[in-house]
């Protein structure tokens, strides 16, 4: 167990707000989207994957500096918990207790962390298992990660810190993105190939699913509540959609077609599905409506965003957060 250095830092006004009036609306009910970034205070550091545990509490991480954080919206305050040097943190989530998990994708770790600040460290079982890359949470007290590099998805029970991997069969599979259907059943976007996949959390047997096109990557992945699986192609630039009851796809091209480079994704409390384009500079924030099968919403991050990478949807204030490549933390403000 370590006990963190603490730093906290005032910004005193927000970066930038952009309204989506100067891209060209892909339909004629274009729906403007708000987003405001704030600059991160430690420059170079590569902040990414925001999670709000509250609305006035989102964590990130700082992947090149080796440090934790979170963001107070209301006072603008961001605080910094440093870590051992050398940890590489990828990815954060916090739980209902206010406990936040991260992965330690350098150290081949998963981190606790505590109110308090107090580090509870959790190696891998296995040591192939060396890099965890994307955390979430099922609703059974589990948290599910891939594992990128060395091609395993695994499963942290968080009372008894017991580790199970799963490896996947194909190699170089680069288990990447990953979400939790509404049957608390895990879904990987495997970004080294044309497939996704699915784990048995009673066998934890690892099934794979083809995507129709043999150039697709596919590198994040989220469900509605329908129980769909939606996943953006990061290779051809396509959104796709899957239906586990009768293995069906549908895809659709992208607004910024095969140039798009579609990365985080989130999905909203009205299955709407959102993603960042970050082929085109500055990077687009998009919006897909299942329903009416059609884009509806295109809002360009004013700072550019270099890469948008990982983003959440936080249901009370109907906003979801991201960070980017340029040292910015966003939020953005989505249409009713």
């Amino acid at each position: 167990m370590f006990l963190a250095r603490w730093i906290t830092l005032l910004v005193p006004l927000a970066l930038l707000v952009a309204c989506s009036e100067d891209p060209p609306p892909p339909t004629d009910a274009q729906q403007n989207v708000t987003i405001t970034e704030w600059l991160v205070p430690w420059q170079g550091s590569r902040p990414r994957d925001p999670y709000a545990e509250s609305e006035t509490k989102v964590w990130f991480v700082g992947q090149r500096d080796g440090y934790l954080a979170y963001f107070n919206p209301e006072t603008e305050e961001f605080t910094q918990i440093k870590l051992e040097e050398g940890s590489g943190p990828h990815n954060i989530i916090a739980d209902a207790d206010g406990v936040a998990w991260y992965a330690g994708n350098v150290k081949g770790w998963i981190g606790k962390v505590e109110s308090n600040g107090d580090l509870t460290i959790i190696p891998m079982p296995d040591p192939a298992a060396r890099d965890p890359h994307t955390l979430v949470e099922d609703g059974r007290g589990n948290i599910w990660f891939t594992v990128q590099g060395s091609n395993f998805v695994g499963r942290l029970n968080k009372l008894s810190f017991r580790i199970d991997l799963a490896k996947v069969p194909t190699g170089g599979a680069r288990p990447y993105g990953i979400t939790i259907d509404p049957g608390n059943n895990p879904w990987i976007a495997l970004f080294g190939t044309n497939k996704i996949a699915t784990v048995n959390p009673v066998t934890m047997a690892l099934s794979e699913i083809e995507l129709p096109r043999s150039g697709a990557r596919p590198r994040r992945i989220e469900a509605t509540s329908d129980g769909a699986i939606w996943y953006v192609d990061y290779a051809d630039g396509y959104l796709g959609r899957y239906d586990p009851e009768d293995g069906d796809f549908e895809e659709w091209p992208m607004p910024a077609g095969d140039g798009a480079q579609p990365y985080a994704m989130a999905v909203d409390s009205q299955d709407r599905i959102w993603f960042v384009e970050v082929g085109p500079s500055p990077n687009r924030f998009v919006g897909f409506d299942p329903e009416a099968q059609e884009f509806f919403s295109i809002t360009e991050i004013e700072s550019g965003g270099g890469a948008v990478r990982h983003m959440m949807y936080f249901a009370p204030t109907n906003t979801i957060w991201f960070a980017t490549d340029t040292n910015t933390l966003g939020r953005a403000e989505l249409p009713d």
